[in-house]
């Protein structure tokens, strides 16, 4: 087994999961404001802090995603913050996209930038401690689009970076991302996932990318948010686990689903749903941004300092989406808040 593919598999160790902290200093400065907390450097800090250093690290997360501003810093032990992260064995990781952009050619749709001087930043990445990476692209859902320009550019786009991060000895986390919004049935994002993941992996292999070392990080299969026919928990496992195994090669060892737009609860029940179906050789898990923070920071915000009641909405979070990798969570479990 390649060093890649050791790394893949243990951030994805049976019960664990990402944590999904990259948000950029202007998303998390949106998140703040919504509880009231002024967005400075050092209250940015602080809130992860709380998260990176709780309980659940040790049990639940096998790995952390960060933003360039956050692998920098030093938390109030004098640590690094991937030093800190490595303290409860989960392994530090880093977004390196620069966002998405318009899409010359077609402007209502985006590409992502970065691939400019990325790999003199994944060089300085690596020695600040990261061991993956990620790259997110964005893809609407309408009538029209996905167009095929989109499709084609943002696979062209993961797969050079994917070839780039491996070179600099690290694994990347392939995020191609169908947006929840719109008015489309689940059949619909079906289809266009499906034709995101063909395009996608055609670019990759053609990249010489070694699939075992790399971890897919896609949307669920589900209806969009303005849809009239809604879904139930089951038809969206049965159509998410179908459209990964006719579209992901065996090779790719992990699975980590964004949340999109679901809540909490969810995110969990669905990927619980997942897993209980699974009949794959992928481990199916998660790699949530809100859906593990979004309690926790709401509590956070009435007092930033007290720690320990927010390290116990986040470890029972933490605790609530482990226990879905293997579908060992029921909606009882959520009412039993541990420490």
């Amino acid at each position: 087994m390649s060093e890649l593919e050791k790394i893949a598999k243990q951030i994805l160790a049976k019960g664990k999961g990402i944590l999904a902290a990259d948000e950029s200093t202007g998303t998390m400065t949106k998140r703040l404001a919504s509880v009231n907390v002024d967005s400075t450097s050092e209250n940015r800090l602080k809130f992860r802090e709380t998260l990176f250093s709780a309980a659940s690290m040790k049990n639940n997360i096998g790995g952390v995603i960060l933003y360039d501003e956050t692998i920098k810093q030093k938390t109030s032990s004098g640590k690094s913050v991937p030093e800190l992260i490595k303290s409860f064995n989960s392994i530090p990781g880093i977004k390196v996209d620069a966002g998405a952009k318009k899409l010359s050619g077609s402007p209502e749709e985006k590409i992502t930038e970065g691939l400019d001087g990325l790999r003199e930043r994944l060089t300085e990445y690596y020695k600040l401690g990261a061991r993956f990476t990620k790259w997110r692209a964005v893809y609407n859902i309408s009538d029209k689009y996905p167009s095929e320009l989109a499709l084609k550019s943002n696979a062209h786009a993961l797969a050079r970076y994917a070839a780039l991060v491996q070179e600099a000895k690290m694994v990347p986390i392939v995020e191609p991302e169908v947006l929840m919004d719109g008015e489309h049935d689940i059949m619909k994002c079906y289809e266009v996932t499906s034709k995101v993941l063909e395009e996608c992996y055609s670019e990759l292999k053609l990249h010489k990318v070694d699939l075992k070392g790399t971890i897919l990080k896609p949307n669920m299969i589900l209806p969009g948010n303005k849809s009239k026919n809604k879904s139930n928990t089951k038809e969206i496992a049965t159509m998410t686990l179908k459209c990964l195994k006719e579209n992901v090669p065996n090779e790719v060892p992990g699975i980590a689903f964004l949340s999109g737009g679901q809540s909490e609860i969810e995110a969990t029940q669905n990927l619980n749903e997942i897993n209980k179906i699974n009949d794959t050789n992928f481990l199916m898990s998660f790699s949530y941004g809100r859906a593990l923070q979004q309690s926790a920071l709401k509590n956070w915000a009435k007092d930033i300092n007290d720690i320990n009641n927010t390290q116990k909405i986040f470890n029972h979070r933490s605790k609530m989406n482990g226990l879905s990798t293997s579908a060992k969570w029921n909606i009882d479990l959520e009412k039993q808040l541990t420490t």
